[in-house]
């Protein structure tokens, strides 16, 4: 079991302001109980105004509470006070008023964990590998590749942003993209995103698709991590983020992602392979993904670097060979989208 001051001392290793002004931290950590407080009464008009329907309650309220518990526990030892000391004098005060009473807990025996988690570092560890022994390699994610983007204009040019095509080893990776919007943003470079889960997360089922890697050898597999609806979920979040991102200057500069936004990405991905996944693996991907997207939407092109073991992504302009291969491949495409069409009609 801890006691206070153990928490406060594990609580304190996450202080992520403990080398900046003191009194902008202590300010930090008042304003955070503020808010997880207001978040723990949302919580509470919820159950109030729909009633028991929230299955994920019990969760819900532990998370709130351990974060209010943590915004205590930090702006105790910003003001130099123990937890432990807090507690006991707390308790003296309140005997001095109250009679006490000899009823038991609400609910027991409380459900205790086994062991207090060792405390992570900033490193996510090692690479995830979802491909198991039984995977045949044709099917597996490849441990390392390298992924091509360019823009072309279109032939029947009407004033929109040209598109751009992904290419893997002189193949297309899906139909050439655009930004699908009213206002040019650049989304047409998204599959850099796609890159940056497969890389980061060791989950892509969008690129397992567009790189034919999906693990048919296993139907159940096949249907529920790389079918239409896991892909359906990526794409989803890859938008979601994307939105955010806009109001974020697209992570420019940024340290970390929003926690409402990791929060999201882990529970619409619970029930999937990924969901094996921390925030901070999260983060670290959509960071990274958002960096390397930067660099191809400011040059209008990039070769991408995808090392799955080292969980990293590196980014370089094409060369000048490599454009115009990468030109040809994508005439190429545009012949045989043409011909197949004259075909089907």
């Amino acid at each position: 079991m801890m006691n206070f001051d153990e928490y406060q001392a594990e609580a304190w290793a996450y202080d992520q302001q403990r080398d900046g002004d003191p009194d902008r931290a202590l300010t930090i950590a008042l304003l955070g109980l503020g808010g997880e407080v207001g978040t723990l009464q949302t919580s509470q008009k919820k159950l109030v105004r729909d009633g028991a329907i929230h299955l994920d309650r019990h969760a819900v309220l532990v998370e709130d509470l351990g974060d209010i518990l943590w915004y205590v526990a930090d702006a105790a030892t910003w003001l130099e006070v123990n937890l432990d000391e807090v507690a006991r004098a707390n308790l003296s005060k309140i005997a001095a008023r109250w009679p006490r009473h000899t009823g038991a807990l609400p609910v027991e025996p409380w459900p205790r964990p086994a062991a207090v988690p060792s405390p992570p570092t900033h490193r996510i560890g090692p690479a995830r590998l979802f491909d198991g022994a039984g995977v045949p390699v044709a099917q597996r994610l490849p441990r390392r590749l390298e992924v091509h983007i360019a823009a072309f204009p279109q032939a029947d040019d009407d004033g929109r942003p040209p598109r751009v095509l992904p290419v893997c080893d002189g193949v297309p990776c899906g139909d050439p993209l655009g930004d699908n919007a009213y206002r040019e943003d650049g989304y047409r470079y998204h599959d850099v995103f796609h890159l940056a889960y497969a890389t980061v997360l060791g989950w892509s089922p969008v690129m397992r698709a567009l790189l034919k890697r999906k693990r048919k050898a296993s139907p159940v597999i096949d249907d529920v991590e790389d079918g239409g609806r896991a892909i359906a979920i990526e794409e989803g979040l890859s938008a979601f983020v994307f939105e955010a991102a806009g109001r974020a200057s697209y992570f420019s500069g940024a340290p970390l992602v929003d926690g409402e936004i990791l929060r999201l990405c882990r529970r619409m991905t619970a029930n999937l392979e990924v969901g094996a996944c921390t925030e901070m693996e999260w983060e670290r991907a959509i960071l990274d993904g958002f960096r390397v997207w930067r660099a191809v939407r400011d040059h209008g092109d990039g070769a991408i670097t995808c090392d799955l073991d080292g969980r990293t992504l590196t980014v370089r302009p094409l060369t000048a060979a490599e454009h115009t291969r990468h030109a040809q491949v994508w005439a190429d495409a545009v012949t045989g989208r043409r011909t197949g069409d004259q075909a089907g009609a």
